[in-house]
């Protein structure tokens, strides 16, 4: 008898997070996840103060925050596949007046409908090139939608498929906050406005994308600039030759491994604490200081440990690990790469050969690669489930639900900036579009 040798092939990895969750709490799989009540629907807490279940659900919301009123209870009710048919339906009805925007970090079930998929950034440009569509509805959080809108034109209709969908980072940056924070510094620095000897401010202010409107349109006014996790570099040597000192928020951790990056010293980025006087510094600390840090974070990936990537190493010799510069620092520093959501992606695309990857970023684009890359070996490092709390508050009942009022003539959860806040904030955004790295010219 002849032996025949089979060439085995990867088994099917399913990208969904909402799958994993379910089989969880059911009892069906092994695994833990942060919280059991990510596997009912998230309109169960549209009315409750807070982010909901997930990795934000112990972060304090602020009082004001945008509240989802109740889905009606046909999109509550309808089984999955009905869901995605009448989304299918809806789609094909309202054809190029509709354009559907998914973040990297949108549960699988509403990534599968969106015309375009990305990072925060990479979706606004999305929007740009769609001037003619009526509606842009974009799966992701308040802060993405408010810029899809200064991005857009007047007459576009940016909406928010769930408005309790917001980011626990971006509102630790406070407007009220911020100008405070702004007018001690101006008591310590002197006036902020006006350039010393050598033609530079006293400080620039840098806000990263996962901010909201407001403070973009605070950067606008105040000479400052907008990043993006992958072009933060860039932007602060932009700062720096322009300022002193920047202070840079919400994320305190994107700053500092970015700062540290350059040869920033530690000892030269002290901490901003709203809750202090001074941020919790002294006033000559401020006047050595070259990064100023808003005491901001993301809870997602906070959660991600030099411990979990020891683990790994150790469980899987040769690991190529990668996080997103959320990170803390020692946890950046452990890693072997640093890089923004769309820098994973690619770094794994451009392995040629079958690699294990231990990824420390949100789980719902770590289990979407490993499905999409099977010839590798994806996880993520925390092997607990707990996805952003606020991106899982998008559900294909939101979706179908506002997709189907647009085809009834009615627009509902639009997000809209107002020019007060708009035309600074655009002015910011545009000079992060003309910052340029290094010995690249326009």
């Amino acid at each position: 008898m002849t032996a025949t040798s089979l060439t085995l092939q990867p088994r099917p990895i399913d990208p969904s997070v909402d799958h994993e969750i379910q089989a969880i709490v059911s009892g069906v799989t092994a695994g833990s996840t942060c919280s059991t009540e990510l596997a009912a629907g998230p309109w169960q807490f549209d009315a409750r103060p807070g982010y909901g279940p997930g990795a934000s659900m112990g972060d304090i919301i602020p009082t004001g925050s945008p509240q989802q009123g109740s889905l009606p209870q046909e999109y509550r009710d309808a089984p999955d596949e009905e869901l995605h048919d009448r989304i299918r339906a809806a789609k094909a009805t309202l054809g190029e007046r509709v354009v559907v925007l998914g973040h990297f970090y949108q549960r699988e079930e509403v990534v599968r409908h969106a015309d375009y998929v990305g990072d925060s950034f990479q979706l606004a440009n999305a929007a740009l090139e769609h001037p003619d569509a009526e509606a842009i509805v974009f799966c992701g959080v308040h802060f993405m939608a408010e810029t899809a809108d200064l991005l857009s034109r007047p007459e576009q209709a940016v909406i928010l498929p769930n408005l309790a969908a917001g980011c626990s980072m971006a509102d630790m940056a406070d407007i009220d906050q911020v100008e405070e924070c702004w007018e001690q510094l101006a008591d310590v620095l002197g006036d902020l406005d006006t350039p010393d000897a050598e033609g530079l401010l006293p400080v620039i202010p840098v806000t990263y994308m996962n901010s909201s409107a407001a403070i973009k349109g605070f950067v606008g006014r105040h000479q400052g600039i907008v990043c993006t996790s992958s072009n933060a570099r860039t932007v602060l040597e932009w700062a720096f030759a322009r300022g002193r000192r920047v202070l840079f928020f919400p994320d305190q951790h994107l700053g500092r491994n970015t700062a540290k990056a350059m040869g920033v010293p530690l000892d030269q980025m002290p901490m901003w604490n709203p809750t202090k006087a001074l941020g919790g510094s002294d006033e000559q600390t401020l006047l050595d200081s070259r990064v100023i840090l808003w005491h901001g974070f993301c809870s997602v990936h906070r959660r991600f440990t030099v411990d979990q990537i020891d683990k790994a190493r150790a469980e899987h010799p040769g690991v190529r690990v990668i996080v997103h510069p959320e990170c803390p620092m020692a946890v950046v520093d452990a890693a072997d790469e640093a890089g923004s959501t769309d820098y994973i992606r690619k770094a794994i695309l451009a392995a040629t050969e079958p690699t294990t990857f231990a990824v420390g970023t949100e789980i719902n684009l770590v289990q979407r690669l490993a499905a999409e890359f099977p010839q590798h070996e994806i996880f993520c490092l925390d092997p607990v489930v707990c996805p952003c709390s606020t991106m899982y508050r998008i559900h294909p009942g939101y979706l179908a639900w506002v997709l189907e009022r647009l085809v009834a003539g009615e627009v509902v959860n639009r997000i809209q900036v107002h020019s007060s806040v708009a035309d600074p904030a655009r002015v910011a955004l545009e000079r992060m579009l003309a910052a340029k790295p290094t010995g690249i010219v326009a």
